[in-house]
């Protein structure tokens, strides 16, 4: 009798599941919605009467209930990259040329997809089901929200087809705009404020903490990228496809494209018909679509080589332009900003701008009372990028651009060749003491846990903290008493500096703030001079020799360390505890065996996988290039290699070696 149940319980399931596909995925339901409604109560039936073949991954879980206060941060195990933008054709050819000279070789196909204006999710499957969802975060790590993910009917909590592989999946959490106006509807009816956008709305779902109002949201998802270890198919096309028979909703809108015309014929169109669309959209993502030359072209500091997005011409309104403020950078910048009357563009309320600089201010003729254009650049950041001189008050006056920081009067300079003035007064002017503090404790630096922004002010405001080095001394007796401070805050802030001590040195190297400095210079001074005194001893030639450092970043290093100020924080930080050298596991199997040697690798590896064989190089002291050049040493070359490299490499008669050569030449 059990084993019947079971089985009833379990070919419901499946049933339920293939109907909730067919209906959220294919949009091509077989059954009526009280059909559904009347097997979905069965089987919730006979679980309740049978708890023991309970399930998580059951259709009737799917209603949400758990309570979430806290979502744990993960650390991604594949980087969630950023896209690089692109606004014109031309900057699609450019973008082509790259990428042909990369590859050597004019035999390249793309794939382009409309790019979606959610909230972007990474999805793990293990044996077949949903393991975890994490949010995108800042690329590096994000905040787990499996249980609200679960709610969305349009992901799969198990796969149509077994798959014993692990592999992660990555789209775009998304709220389409009937649902949405639908949830705005109902707002204003109970006298609550609408929500702005579909965007921030469904972004901000994700963090709700009971899962059971998630379920209650009509959220969908979009999913256009598979990571695995090894590539399930050979192309980005045919992957999708495969995502596709696996049960998960890959939107119609691909296409494979053999030219760079045929992608500039598919952005016409849906520069059109995207208005037509159940959702935002808000440009085209164009791809590389054979895999493996996706793995030869890599990733820059920021964003895949192989990948680049087309954004649609920016929305623009016109507003007045009410006041012009000047804010100050942790660096000493200047920044314009002009104060707007508030006005609705692309889906928010934008009530200021950036001004960029005094040449933009003078090259537009921009003045208090104009009434200006303001897009969203990037569809992100207002701008001004025009006046309606027809409109200007007659009694207008041209702005004149500030002499002196608004924040300590410090008279302004402005270096040759520099767009932007500056406020020499680093050590003495508030907002840049603020600035380098807030950027020391920063999620990408030192990351800790318990402080913000506004923290930071007060505590320098009633004179606790002058500088980050300050922070290792605070204690909760000071910090209690504050403004908005309980007990158990203080506590927080206290442990979250104890743990930054444990932060590895490239992050601290970043968290610095040496100027022109950022994440991944950081990486490469901390791992070629290994501790902060190599690296304040190091001369301008010795820091030039290193890869991508060049003179600015150079003689940046060198200003920071011959400053008096700096010495002394360095050496109050290292009284602290905190990590100023590499650690020892850190430089475990590093070594100098490939000193001065440069490689470049290209085609399919079965020993490592491309990642992993740049790593080794440049952990053995090697350099990786991503193009064959007469400095070039050795080609590691695997299946598939180009055809155009591999002639270039025996025309110049550069050695081409296997992996296996490689290993060889480590021993």
């Amino acid at each position: 009798m059990s084993n019947t149940i079971e089985q009833k319980i379990n070919a419901l399931r499946e049933e339920l599941r293939m109907h909730n596909y067919n209906y959220y995925v294919l949009d091509a339901p077989v059954i009526s919605d009280y059909e559904f409604d009347i097997k979905l109560k069965e089987l919730e039936k006979l679980e309740t009467e049978n708890p023991q073949f309970f399930d998580a991954n059951s259709p009737t879980q799917r209603v949400g209930g758990a309570i979430t206060k806290n979502f744990n941060t993960v650390v991604h195990k594949n980087r969630m990259y950023s896209l690089a933008n692109s606004y014109s054709k031309e900057d699609l050819e450019d973008w082509e040329k790259r990428v042909k000279k990369i590859l050597g070789t004019d035999e390249v196909e793309y794939t382009c997809e409309l790019k979606y204006d959610g909230a972007s999710i990474n999805l793990l499957y293990e044996n077949g089901t949903l393991k975890s969802a994490v949010t995108r975060g800042d690329g590096f790590e994000g905040d787990e929200v499996t249980e609200n993910i679960r709610t969305i009917k349009s992901i799969p909590l198990v796969l149509n087809k077994k798959l014993d592989e692990t592999f992660e999946i990555r789209g775009e959490i998304i709220l389409p705009l009937e649902g949405f106006n639908k949830m705005n509807e109902e707002r204003v009816d109970i006298g609550e404020e609408p929500y702005r956008n579909p965007r921030n709305t469904a972004s901000g779902s994700l963090k709700l903490q009971d899962s059971a109002e998630v379920a209650k949201r009509p959220l969908d998802c979009l999913l256009y990228h598979i990571v695995s270890d090894k590539p399930i198919k050979n192309t980005h096309f045919e992957t999708l496809e495969f995502a596709r028979e696996l049960g998960f909703k890959i939107p119609k809108a691909i296409e494979v494209c053999k030219s760079i015309n045929q992608v500039f014929s598919f952005i016409e169109k849906w520069n059109t018909e995207r208005f037509n669309l159940p959702y935002e959209t808000d440009g085209i993502v164009v791809k590389v679509n054979s895999l493996a030359q996706q793995d030869e072209l890599g990733y820059t500091a920021k964003s895949p080589r192989w990948a680049i997005a087309y954004k649609f011409k920016a929305e623009q309104e016109s507003t007045i332009l009410r006041e012009i403020t000047y804010q100050v950078g942790r660096t000493g910048a200047i920044t314009p900003v002009a104060n707007l009357e508030p006005v609705q563009l692309a889906g928010t309320i934008v009530k200021r701008a950036s001004l960029h600089n005094a040449d933009q201010i003078e090259k537009l003729d921009i003045r208090v009372g104009d009434t200006v254009y303001v897009e969203k650049g990037g569809e992100i950041i207002p701008k001004i990028v025009g006046v309606d001189v027809s409109k200007r008050p007659l009694n207008s006056e041209p702005t004149n651009y500030i002499t002196h920081c608004p924040d300590c009067n410090t008279e302004l300079i402005r270096n040759e060749g520099d767009a932007k003035h500056y406020c020499p007064n680093e050590y003495g002017c508030p907002t840049q003491i603020t600035g380098r503090i807030q950027h020391f404790i920063s999620r990408k630096a030192m990351n800790i846990d318990g402080l913000g922004a506004e923290t930071i002010e007060l505590l320098f405001k009633e004179g606790l903290i002058n500088n980050y080095a300050d922070l290792y001394e605070l204690t909760e007796q000071q910090i209690i008493p504050l403004e908005r401070m309980a007990e158990k805050s203080a506590q927080n802030i206290i442990a979250g500096i104890e743990n930054s001590k444990q932060i590895p040195f490239e992050k601290v190297l970043f968290a610095l703030g040496i100027r022109f400095v950022g994440e991944t210079v950081a990486k490469k001074l901390a791992k070629h001079f290994k501790s902060i005194d190599n690296l304040m001893k190091a001369s301008f030639e010795e820091l030039i020799t290193v890869d991508e450092i060049g003179d600015r970043i150079a003689q940046s290093v060198i200003d920071f360390s011959s400053n008096l100020v700096n010495i002394q924080l360095v050496s109050h930080l290292k009284s602290y505890g905190v990590q100023l050298e590499m650690s020892a596991e850190s430089q475990e199997n590093i070594t100098t065996i490939l000193k001065d040697k440069i490689f470049v690798v290209s085609g399919v590896f079965t020993i490592f996988n491309r990642n992993d064989l740049k790593k080794s190089i440049e952990d053995n002291g090697g350099k990786v290039a991503s193009s064959i050049s007469k400095k070039t040493t050795y080609v590691i070359a695997g299946e598939n290699m180009g055809p155009s490299k591999l002639a270039k490499a025996e025309t110049l008669g550069i050695p081409i070696i296997s992996e296996s050569d490689y290993l060889k030449m480590l021993e």
